[in-house]
């Protein structure tokens, strides 16, 4: 094959593997379970391009113990080690609406391995027919299998087993890692690491 078919014929299944992603993606958007973004705007940004590296210094005055840096426009939380030889970039869910999402500064309080999670009051007037409590390892817990929770109450940082809801709104508040991702982050950071949401 020439040089000119072979770029062709990449640019047909890069268009045609696009089309069948993009396509995809608006069928799962539509799931009033996992996203509102479908109910309040038709039209919602993806732009991947606000899913890039960021340098620590306009966040954070020092990396000591660690930083985290939670971004809720570009759904992506930003690690930077102490000693700044290990940056971590990964997707996350976000706060269904501003009126669930807290900005500013916290840090790490506990590292849970197997939380228990019990939704909050206001969490349970919403949607009455949840339960009471969720104890850790249950496949239904929302919290997944590790959990850091910030000085906020009610608010985490944790794993989930429902994969469609991260990169996108579909959280009462809470910061959602894919498992593999917590499971790393985990590892990386320590009671009294800096977390900053924007």
């Amino acid at each position: 094959m020439a040089q000119n078919d072979t770029t062709s014929f990449n640019r047909r299944v890069f268009l045609a593997g696009s089309a069948a992603v993009l396509g995809s993606g608006a069928m799962a958007q539509s799931d009033p379970s996992t996203e509102l973004e479908g109910e309040i705007s038709g039209s919602v940004s993806r732009n991947i391009s606000s899913f890039r590296s960021l340098d620590w210094q306009p966040y954070f005055t020092n990396l000591n113990g660690g930083a985290v840096l939670v971004d809720i426009q570009s759904r992506a939380l930003h690690y930077w080690s102490a000693d700044e030889r290990v940056y971590k970039l990964y997707p996350t869910s976000v706060p269904l609406t501003d009126d669930l999402t807290r900005l500013g500064r916290t840090e790490v309080t506990q590292k849970v391995v197997n939380p228990t999670w019990r939704p909050t009051p206001s969490m349970r007037e919403r949607n009455p027919e949840w339960p009471e409590v969720v104890e850790g390892g249950d496949p239904n817990n929302p919290l997944g299998p590790l959990a850091l929770y910030l000085s906020w109450t009610y608010y985490r940082i944790h794993g989930t087993h429902d994969t469609r809801k991260i990169g996108r709104r579909s959280s009462n508040g809470c910061i959602g890692l894919f498992n593999e991702h917590i499971a790393e982050l985990f590892d990386l950071t320590e009671v009294g690491t800096q977390v900053l949401l924007i």
